[in-house]
């Protein structure tokens, strides 16, 4: 694959990014494409009961929302 008109400071930005990885810009280019192209569906999916227990485990918090008086009832 060839591809052009991709600006300078682009080229010099990805070559420091595939040398900061020990990578030759081939291999880093040839990794992102492969990375973008991964079929998204070989994770494997969590059912509902399993995304609200994680939820619901320690470490998550959740907004506690403020409190308000009670009210008196009318009775009359």
């Amino acid at each position: 694959m060839t591809f052009r008109k991709i600006p300078d400071e682009v080229k010099r930005q990805f070559a420091a990014k595939a040398a900061a990885k020990g990578l030759s810009m081939e291999e880093a280019g040839r990794r992102l494409i492969m990375e973008s192209v991964s079929n998204d569906d070989e994770r494997p999916k969590k059912s509902i009961g399993e995304m609200l227990y994680d939820m619901s485990r320690p470490g998550i918090e959740l907004p506690v929302p403020p409190r308000s008086r009670a009210r008196v009832p009318n009775l009359g």
